[in-house]
């Protein structure tokens, strides 16, 4: 046996298993999951007893049961099924559409706790990943809201302090410590929140939105710079070059050199 082969081997294995471990990774809370539970220890228990017994007809019955089985899972599964394959489908397509819809709320968020200044902290994650801070937070699996966003940083709510981290369009942790930024040449007004946004910015590529609790004003934080008091238009058409375009470091200078010029011929904005 070559080598060829044993590489073919070990790769089909491992993709049999991936899809294995996907499915019932899948199905672990679907209802129709007991019920295949329950058939297939049935079908063991019959098996066994037949084998031990000697009771050919039913040895016989359980062949024909044991291959009719795949057909009984398309029917016992086939809501879970269908959504799965239309997911699946649609991921690509659909892509640009979620992530415009985590932006709007995002932004909807942001101006209503700037206006009743409701200090937040929210990190949206990009390519470089985050887990190490989700693993010591307070773990979540919501779908972004902007109502949901509000209700976290609400005063005196257990999850208002510290970050929501934000990973595709799910909130994935409530209450996390980003690392404060070690620039010595900030301002001192500046508060642990935006120190924080400025902290992980350096450490990874995470667009990050803080909301003032002292003056209720919008940042964004990206590649260790602080673009502070921006207008609802302005964070957003931050978040959409950033999150939408996705893009990478050469082009991201020359992205916010053109959105201050923009912020500076409308007489907003300020960065530092």
């Amino acid at each position: 046996m070559d080598i060829v082969t044993v590489l073919k081997m070990i790769l089909e294995i491992a993709i049999i298993a991936l899809v294995i471990y996907k499915g019932l990774y899948y199905l672990r809370g679907a209802r129709g999951s007991y019920v295949l539970a329950g058939i297939i220890i049935l079908l063991m228990v019959l098996t066994v007893t037949a084998q031990y017994f000697q009771f050919e007809v039913i040895n016989f019955l359980l062949q024909y049961l044991w291959i009719a089985l795949p057909t009984g899972l398309f029917i016992i599964f086939q809501p879970e099924l269908r959504r799965a394959f239309a997911q699946l489908g649609s991921y690509a397509l659909w892509k640009g559409k979620r992530r415009r819809e985590v932006i709007g709320e995002l932004v909807s968020a942001a101006a209503n706790m700037g206006r009743r200044k409701c200090g937040a902290l929210m990190v949206v994650e990009r390519r470089i990943g985050m887990q190490a801070i989700v693993d010591d937070s307070v773990r979540l699996d919501i779908k972004v809201n902007a109502m949901v966003l509000e209700s976290i940083f609400f005063p005196n709510s257990p999850l208002h302090d510290g970050a929501v981290i934000i990973r595709d369009d799910r909130i994935v942790a409530a209450r996390a410590i980003l690392p404060l930024t070690r620039a010595e040449n900030i301002s001192r007004r500046l508060g642990t929140r935006h120190r924080a946004a400025l902290g992980i910015s350096e450490e990874t590529d995470a667009v990050t939105i803080v909301v003032s609790e002292e003056t209720g004003t919008i940042s964004v934080a990206c590649r260790g710079v602080l673009h502070r008091d921006l207008a609802v238009s302005e964070l957003e058409s931050f978040l959409e070059k950033l999150i939408i375009q996705e893009q990478d470091d050469a082009d991201l200078a020359e992205t916010v050199q053109m959105l201050e010029e923009q912020s500076e011929q409308n007489g907003v904005g300020e960065r530092s």
